[in-house]
């Protein structure tokens, strides 16, 4: 009963898990994409004919989103900027107390700074600030800055539960070693495998020439 629970709340939360990340991919894919190619129009339309009064705006509300979504996205894929050629040079065990230690204090970090953006944004709320193309809320550009720190703050929780119940160190709760060396090393064992199937259609091939 316990062991079923257990299992029910791992796969709720890796559901979540998975929303979330494709919820991320989707705002920085589209995000960059939008912001792109608002540039280039705005770009194109300056030069022969009006620029966009509103581009500025725009463009700014993409950075902004752009920016704090992939606070989240870059801690939860271990993209983010870290120190690693110190870590790297330790052994696993004191790996694994600096990993605490950072992500601790990471953690920590990334929950103030959501609180203090939520209340800069609610005082640009009550000030009732706007934008002067589009006289748009100020504060609706602001909305994904407390997220994207809180959202950070919580993947940063997660590394550490991950190497709790691990036993190997983790980065990030989805990336146990560099970005780049799991990217090389998953590409080299599909190739592995390619050259393993060749093999064995090559051996077939020669025992049915036998034959």
């Amino acid at each position: 009963m316990l062991k079923n629970i257990k299992n029910g709340v791992f796969s709720t939360f890796k559901i979540i898990g998975k929303s979330v990340e494709w919820f991320e991919v989707i705002v920085l894919s589209l995000g960059v994409c939008a912001l792109a190619s608002l540039l280039i129009t705005n770009v194109i339309a300056r030069t022969f004919f009006k620029s966009i009064y509103f581009a500025e705006e725009i463009s700014e509300l993409l950075v902004i989103l752009i920016t704090f979504t992939g606070v989240s996205y870059a801690v939860r894929k271990a993209r983010h900027v870290r120190m690693g050629a110190i870590f790297d040079a330790m052994n696993p065990k004191i790996q694994k107390v600096l990993i605490f230690l950072i992500c601790g204090i990471s953690a920590i970090v990334m929950f103030l700074m959501s609180r203090y953006s939520y209340d800069y944004m609610m005082m640009s709320r009550r000030m009732l600030h706007r934008t002067p193309a589009l006289r748009l809320p100020y504060w609706f550009f602001l909305i994904i800055i407390p997220i994207g720190f809180f959202s950070a703050g919580i993947q940063y929780i997660r590394t550490i539960v991950k190497n709790i119940v691990e036993k190997d160190v983790w980065l990030s709760p989805e990336q146990q070693g560099d970005y780049e060396a799991e990217e090389l090393r998953s590409i080299v064992e599909k190739h592995e495998d390619l050259a393993e199937n060749i093999f064995m259609v090559e051996e077939v091939v020669k025992d049915k020439d036998k034959v």
